[in-house]
């Protein structure tokens, strides 16, 4: 079965540009170059809850952003400053700088949901100017095809907010707090497109309210650490930490990195 994507994107008109912070951007020397890497950093935290993730890679998080933009540090290093004294950016003690205006800004849909829209705008072009191959189709065929694709579009949208991914949500309220919609997609992801067990997620959940994390930034830390090391069954989790103990036993804590802890 084929997975679902989302796409993300910003939705930037005239307002944005009459922001009073943006506008005194044209007036400030690199003014220019600011603008654009601010935007390039909200597009980059699209997919992580509007929230670029210190990863520890390098000394700080802006050496990890020049990088990732291909733009000097002292580029970064000029509009984080800027916009972290506007409050555009917040820096937490964890060194991840989460974006609020991106937030306001931000636009998401399923390829289920956009191949479904341009298929109803392709639909009413036809009912402009019918074609030769729809025109001898009489009108009760017409609302059967509309109705198998409505029940079609509602089978899926069952499946997507089926019992596993509902009771993501109840065990992180239960075990951490209210979450909101993004941070909801975000670990139904795990689960739905990065094929992470239920069990894997739950047990993230329980570390981090276990060591007092409560925060969604350190969980999505411990689930977006094990996918990139490929870890999405219990068993490699069992595993993983089988190993760190017996790493543990021969090594001093400081010289070893728990799996669990970030």
């Amino acid at each position: 079965m084929a997975k679902t994507k989302i796409y993300f994107w910003l939705k930037i008109d005239k307002k944005f540009f009459d922001n009073i912070f943006i506008k005194r951007l044209k007036t400030v020397p690199g003014g220019y170059t600011m603008t654009v890497i601010y935007i390039r950093l909200m597009l980059e935290s699209l997919e992580s809850d509007c929230i670029l993730y210190y990863e520890g890679y390098f000394d700080n998080l802006k050496e990890e952003l020049a990088l990732k933009l291909d733009v000097s540090e002292d580029d970064i290093d000029m509009t984080m400053a800027y916009f972290t004294k506007c409050g555009l950016i917040q820096v937490d003690e964890d060194k991840n700088a989460e974006l609020p205006q991106a937030k306001a800004l931000v636009e998401s849909e399923t390829n289920w949901a956009n191949y479904k829209r341009e298929q109803r705008k392709k639909a009413k072009l036809e009912e402009v100017q019918p074609s030769l191959t729809i025109s001898n189709s009489c009108p009760t065929e017409i609302e059967k095809e509309i109705e198998i694709e409505k029940e079609l579009e509602e089978e899926i949208e069952k499946k997507t907010f089926s019992a596993p991914t509902a009771e993501i949500s109840n065990y992180y309220q239960k075990r951490i707090g209210v979450m909101d919609g993004q941070q909801y997609q975000i670990l139904t992801d795990y689960l739905t497109l990065d094929g992470m067990e239920l069990e894997v997620i739950k047990i993230a959940i329980d570390k981090a309210a276990d060591n007092g994390k409560r925060s969604f930034s350190y969980i999505n830390s411990i689930l977006k650490n094990w996918r990139q090391n490929g870890i999405r069954t219990m068993v490699q989790v069992e595993d993983e930490q089988r190993l760190f103990q017996q790493k543990k036993q021969g090594q001093s804590d400081d010289d070893i990195q728990d799996p669990f802890i970030y």
